[in-house]
């Protein structure tokens, strides 16, 4: 018999799908736009950046957050925001005229004509991704490629950051909608941020600014359960010194803290929990991944990127790749690229990091990958989807 909870669970389900079928019949409001970002777990990533240039350049569109129960306290002040699942969620996604998402709306929800739904995505491709999972029995089994291709059936634009993106979205997401090679929102503040804003964030992180600080943001393993780094923080920053920080960012599907345990030098922080990567970027003087898609947006720095990627074979063999980023090769590999612990040290005690020749790499991997990111990519993006049209230009 099932309990209490789950018969009450069960009954208010239904009352909310029956408002939502009532609300469906509502006008769509032409200036109410719902964002969601990473299965409504707050204000980030491309769509936040849509966000804020849309309240500059739209006024008159109100922006709507849409978040779960569970990260409620993750909303700045003073923005508005529904409960996933509440009455006010299904009311502003029956009535909302524009919806943003980095991933998808989860509850599922109908489409209704005259609705325009813009796909940011989270990322540059280096795993399969979409139907080209389907050659990964592990992978294909976890997922619902009907659901999949429904939901990029409600897709009216779809965003990339470059061509490879759009080769792979085309590919992987095969749809009606239109494509907009704009760059991604996001990357913006990498080109618009001060010297200022770089010192202040610095600061409150707690890094000198004779310090040396090193970001580690290794991606999430389908093969592993929870987050197991593939180096040893305390050891990196023990044998680096006094005049090095290590950052330590866990994939988000890991909560919001990597359980590093106390470091006593506090030169290794646990930055998991932080709202903002973009902010982690700007303070790091370098980043250390393996096969994020952080590795794109850094990049657009122009600073050093140190791949460590001692399970590349097993992490290809079982999540399958697009290119084979430890080739060395220009275009794919950005930058010094690392297997063991102890080279990982060595490639920053004799300066390889920081070297002409990984210097090279980083920018035919910038020209690959950031060709449209300059600073202005949520402008042209609102004013595209928004239909905000371009002022003219002054005399």
């Amino acid at each position: 018999m099932p309990s209490r909870a789950s018969v009450k669970r069960y009954v208010r389900r239904q009352v909310m799908r029956a408002a939502y079928r009532t609300d469906l019949r509502r006008p769509l409001d032409p200036n109410l736009a719902v964002y969601g970002a990473y299965w409504n777990r707050g204000v980030a990533c491309n769509p936040a950046a849509i966000h804020a240039k849309a309240r500059e350049l739209a006024p008159h569109i109100r922006g709507v957050w849409a978040v779960s129960s569970r990260h409620r306290d993750r909303m700045p002040a003073g923005v508005p925001y529904v409960i996933e699942g509440s009455r006010p969620y299904w009311r502003a996604m029956a009535t909302a005229t524009y919806l943003v998402n980095n991933s998808s709306f989860p509850g599922g929800f109908t489409k209704r004509p005259g609705q325009r739904y813009l796909q940011t995505h989270h990322g540059t491709p280096l795993k399969t991704m979409g139907l080209d999972q389907r050659a990964y029995p592990e992978l294909a089994r976890k997922a619902d490629f009907a659901k999949i291709l429904a939901h990029v059936g409600q897709w009216d634009f779809s965003l990339s950051a470059n061509p490879h993106s759009t080769e792979a979205w085309d590919r992987v997401y095969p749809g009606s909608y239109q494509r907009l090679d704009l760059g991604y929102p996001r990357n913006d503040v990498y080109f618009t941020a001060t010297a200022e804003d770089i010192a202040r964030i610095r600061a409150e992180l707690g890094i000198h600014a004779d310090q040396t600080a090193l970001l580690y943001a290794p991606t999430h393993r389908d093969y592993r359960e929870g987050f197991v780094p593939d180096l040893d923080p305390e050891r990196l920053a023990r044998e680096l010194g006094p005049d090095y920080v290590v950052l330590v960012r866990a994939h988000y599907f890991y909560g919001r803290s990597a359980v590093l345990g106390g470091v006593p030098t506090g030169r290794v922080r646990d930055v998991t929990a932080h709202p903002r990567v973009e902010e982690l970027c700007l303070a790091a003087d370098a980043l250390i991944t393996d096969y994020s898609s952080l590795a794109f947006d850094y990049a657009c720095l122009d600073r050093p990127i140190v791949v460590h990627a001692p399970d590349w074979d097993t992490y290809r063999t079982t999540r399958g790749t697009y290119f084979d980023l430890l080739s060395g090769r220009p275009g794919d590999t950005p930058g010094a690229v690392t297997i063991t612990s102890d080279e990982l040290v060595e490639v920053f005690r004799t300066g390889e990091w920081r070297s002409p020749a990984s210097a090279a790499l980083r920018t035919a991997f910038r020209e690959r990958f950031c060709p449209y990111d300059d600073g202005h990519a949520a402008e042209r993006v609102v004013r595209r989807f928004f239909a905000v049209p371009f002022a003219p230009p002054s005399r």
